[in-house]
């Protein structure tokens, strides 16, 4: 894969907004890297449900194979769910009369490369949890269909990890659809933060 994530600095002494042609060579290079949906910004599970229907209606329409529209949906409804979860980018707005919404921030695109379908994810979270997640990734990719049925039963039965909000099993379910593989990567942001990013392929 060969996505582009292009962050742009804020200057006000310098035109800020993309004009026409940029977006226009934006949305020509998601093409070209068969880019179908691409979302950077903040989500809750209000806009999941709604971005979600959008993404299930446009897989239906472009796949013959009904089964990997829907493995396709399920590792994105995963990976927002994650995002939701783990990100360390988080506000809280005011949600008129019901409240207070905290929302959390990532970035998600789906498309295909070298004929597999894929769906990628990037969030900030806490240096202190690279080692833990990267270590949990390596083990999950050593296992098979089999070794990973056997290791989610395992932990669905055993107690939850101190500080998890989904019991560990959010990998293990991306990894289990994840036919065609993960590939994963962590960049060193500022102290304390780093950036991690995890593509599945069907």
């Amino acid at each position: 894969m060969n996505l582009i994530y292009t962050v742009r600095g804020f200057d006000e002494s310098v035109e800020n907004a993309m004009n026409a042609q940029e977006l226009l060579d934006y949305r020509r290079g998601m093409d070209h890297e068969e880019v179908v949906f691409c979302y950077s910004g903040y989500v809750t599970e209000e806009i999941l449900v709604g971005v979600g229907q959008a993404l299930k209606a446009k897989l239906r329409e472009e796949e013959e194979e009904k089964s990997v529209a829907r493995n396709m949906f399920s590792l994105f409804v995963e990976q927002v769910q994650n995002v939701i979860r783990y990100s360390r980018e988080r506000i809280t707005v005011q949600n008129g009369e019901f409240g207070f919404n905290e929302m959390a921030f990532g970035v998600f695109a789906v498309g295909r490369v070298d004929g597999k379908r894929y769906v990628s994810c990037g969030n900030v979270i806490d240096q202190n949890e690279v080692a833990r997640m990267r270590d949990k990734l390596e083990h999950i990719q050593t296992l098979d269909a089999k070794g990973l049925k056997t290791l989610y039963k395992e932990i669905l039965r055993g107690e939850t990890p101190e500080g998890s909000k989904g019991a560990g099993v959010g990998l293990l379910d991306i990894a289990r659809r994840a036919t065609g593989g993960l590939d994963y990567d962590f960049v060193k942001l500022k102290e304390g933060e780093a950036f991690f990013a995890l593509t599945a392929y069907i």
